[in-house]
């Protein structure tokens, strides 16, 4: 005999399920004593369960496949919950397991006792519990099988601690073999080559499953052949950048640029992306952000297969079999002050070949996307859902992800203040993170967004609400009390040399990079 917790376990191995990032509580403790003899689980224990959640949706991103969470009650799950919206926004395969009362305990109602499954649902595409110790395996195989879809997503597993603790006998759920992407339908095939043939002017807005390097070259032939506007989503899951790629602005943040972009288009094909909006909504202004007398078309949505569809497409229209794209570029040393824009040059300098990037640098990396064009072929992550604290749980799980490949995060110092916590598991771990802190004292976005939303010009009060500067924050001593060393940039120079160094030595490092607001 054995228990649901072993079981679920074993069933998590058989579906390629190799890495949990917890932070469990008492009634998690059976699956706890159960990683001692399952040790093909590599258990990774976070000091908050926003990282925990942050660092499965990094992992996902890059893995292609599923991490487990292990969350304590609807007290973990919610402390969870912004990064698993952003792994939601990301198609990120997530298994959630979050621990319950014993189902006898239940009805009294203890202090820890919640509606659950009411909050899983809003991120997961699959929500169910366990009630017996003999149900464990099978819906641990459903729940794998519904976190990797396609379309993947975040699947969530609650599991009473006497599912877990009670004996059964041995077993393991069957996860099906992974359903492959669909084909896209001859009729949608069919009306955007008839929009291109008939001479409108047609843009293709890219979303995540197509900006994988030959979806990236299928799409660049496509424009090659006809003039068409190709852009990318705003913040990509994962998007193949570099050199030997073709060059695709994406989609502006701010509604007045995505409106300037797409004003001028007659068709909108949309690849993997969806009809665009404006994050948020602005006194006077449309939240659609394509004219009114646009045609939106949907070549392929999340389940499509993006590359084969554009791939066909250019064939369709005699595209020709190469396009333009990026050469290789390494920028001059830059001198002077540490600005966005010399730091953005320094990543260019020094990004590894293979790295992955993870970017949150929010307003300080406007120049981050231009100057890397011609950097070293890498992958980059961006903020999918919007809800910050996600970048440096994200860097963390990338790097477990992608075992000998180094993982570069770009962190502004108000996300940073949200999830720092990640620093202490990199450590823990020996993971090949640099951590690029870009401290600028503020919430600068927000000071941006004060004046777009028409409210008055801030006084004393409505300033306090958007600075970090009373007091200002130490990260080199935050870093330093995690485990993680750091070092603080002075000028373009010092912040060059320093980058270069964390990016050459293993392990995880932090540079903090002061600069001026935009």
């Amino acid at each position: 005999m054995t228990n649901g917790a072993r079981n679920l376990l074993d069933t998590f191995v058989a579906g390629g399920i190799e890495v949990c990032f917890s932070n469990p509580g008492t009634s998690e403790m059976h699956f706890v004593a159960a990683l001692d003899e399952v040790p093909a689980l590599r258990g990774v224990l976070t000091l908050f369960e926003g990282v925990a959640t942050g660092a499965a949706d990094g992992y996902g991103r890059l893995a292609g496949k599923p991490a487990a969470t292990l969350l304590h009650l609807g007290p973990g799950l919610g402390n969870g919950l912004a990064n698993l919206h952003n792994a939601r926004r990301a198609r990120s395969p997530i298994v959630n397991v979050v621990g319950d009362h014993a189902t006898y305990h239940q009805r009294f109602d203890a202090p820890l006792q919640s509606d659950i499954a009411s909050v899983a649902g809003t991120v997961s595409n699959w929500v169910n519990s366990a009630t017996r110790p003999e149900e464990v395996a099978d819906l641990a195989a459903q729940a794998i099988a519904a976190a990797v879809g396609p379309p993947a997503g975040v699947a969530t597993l609650l599991l009473p601690a006497d599912a877990s603790w009670n004996e059964t006998a041995p077993a393991i759920g069957k996860v099906g073999a992974k359903a492959g992407f669909q084909p896209v339908s001859a009729e949608r095939f069919s009306a955007v080559v008839d929009a291109l043939r008939a001479g409108a002017r047609v843009g293709f807005l890219l979303g995540s499953n197509a900006l994988v390097p030959a979806g990236q070259l299928a799409a660049a032939r496509i424009r090659a052949a006809t003039g068409s506007l190709v852009l990318t989503e705003t913040f990509p899951r994962v998007s193949a950048r570099g050199a030997g790629l073709p060059q695709f602005d994406r989609l502006g943040y701010l509604g007045e640029f995505a409106r300037a972009q797409l004003a001028d288009v007659d068709t909108l094909v949309l690849v993997d992306a969806a009809d665009p909006v404006s994050f948020f909504a602005y006194p006077g202004q449309p939240s659609r952000l394509c004219p009114e007398s646009t045609e939106v078309l949907e070549l392929c949505g999340p389940a499509g297969d993006a590359v084969a569809a554009l791939e066909a497409l250019a064939e369709a229209i005699g595209a020709p079999a190469t396009a333009p794209v990026s050469e290789a570029s390494r920028p001059e040393l830059p001198t002077g002050a540490l600005t966005a824009s010399t730091m953005a040059t320094s990543v260019a300098r020094h990004l590894p070949e293979g790295a992955v990037l993870v970017d949150e640098s929010n307003t300080s990396g406007i120049f981050v996307a231009g100057a890397t064009e011609g950097a070293a072929r890498h992958d980059l992550c961006t903020l999918t859902g919007g809800a910050i604290g996600y970048g440096l749980p994200t860097a963390l799980g990338a790097a477990l992800a992608r075992p000998g490949a180094p993982v570069l995060c770009l962190e502004s110092d108000g996300s940073a203040s949200y999830t720092l916590q990640a620093l202490w598991t990199m450590a823990r771990e020996s993971l090949d993170v640099t951590v690029v802190l870009l401290q600028n004292h503020a919430y600068a976005i927000l000071e941006m967004e004060l004046a777009r939303v028409g409210a008055h010009a801030p006084g004393g009060q409505a300033r306090r609400m958007l600075e970090l500067n009373d007091p200002q924050l130490d990260f080199a001593a935050l870093a330093a009390g995690f485990g993680v060393p750091a070092t603080v940039a002075t000028d373009a120079a010092d912040f060059d040399r320093a980058l270069a160094e964390g990016l050459g030595t293993p392990g995880p490092k932090v540079v903090v990079a002061p600069l001026p607001r935009l």
